[in-house]
């Protein structure tokens, strides 16, 4: 364990970072995994941007890669079609 207030600090922020980043990951793979799962092309459609901006939202907090985010999107427009 950290000896110096400011490390100690840092250490806490980072549990609560990596806390608040896996409940947004997950949450988000749930929706994917949710997603895929529909068979009626209406509820699909329906649902598709919520997901899409969830995973968007990820790639801006830099909890996943820009292009990991593209390519969720990217199959999941093609699943749609």
């Amino acid at each position: 364990m950290a000896n110096h207030k400011a490390t100690k600090k840092d250490t806490r922020q980072a549990a609560k970072r990596r806390d608040r980043n896996r409940y947004h990951g997950k949450t988000t793979r749930n929706a994917i995994r949710d997603l895929k799962t529909l068979d009626v092309t209406a509820e699909y459609d329906a649902k598709l941007p919520t997901v899409v901006s969830m995973i968007d939202k990820l790639a801006k907090r830099g909890i996943i890669h820009k292009n990991k985010a593209a390519n969720l999107k990217s199959q999941l427009a093609k699943k749609k079609a």
